[in-house]
């Protein structure tokens, strides 16, 4: 059972920026890696995801703001969020993807507020 750790979360101020880490306890060379966010009221959704080979995809709302990347020798995924937005504000998850099973771990709240 893979177990993913994420961390960087926070309160921060509109225009801010924080940097979201998610660990796994085991490898993650060449698989999927994925950030999603849950607002209350809101459905889970994509905001990046980096292929095993280090192709990325964002949401439209993120481009030019979020970057994904990994660092397969620490088994873990970053997500560098610039000029944050109040409309960020939310719980973020990350998940791998290995084969046809899906692991998530327990989230971090990013709150954007003055």
């Amino acid at each position: 059972q893979v177990q993913l750790v994420e961390s960087g979360g926070g309160l921060v101020q509109p225009g801010g920026s924080l940097r979201l880490s998610c660990t796994a306890s085991e490898t993650i060379f060449g698989l999927y890696m994925g950030w999603y966010r849950q607002a209350p009221g809101k459905q889970r959704e994509l905001v990046a995801e980096i292929s095993g080979s280090g192709s990325t995809n964002y949401a439209d709302s993120v481009k030019g703001r979020f970057t994904i990347s990994r660092e397969n020798a620490k088994n873990t995924v970053y997500l560098q969020m610039n000029s944050l937005k109040p409309e960020d504000t939310a719980v973020y998850y990350c998940k791998l993807r290995a084969g046809f099973r899906g692991y998530w771990g327990q989230g971090t709240q990013v709150t954007v507020s003055s």
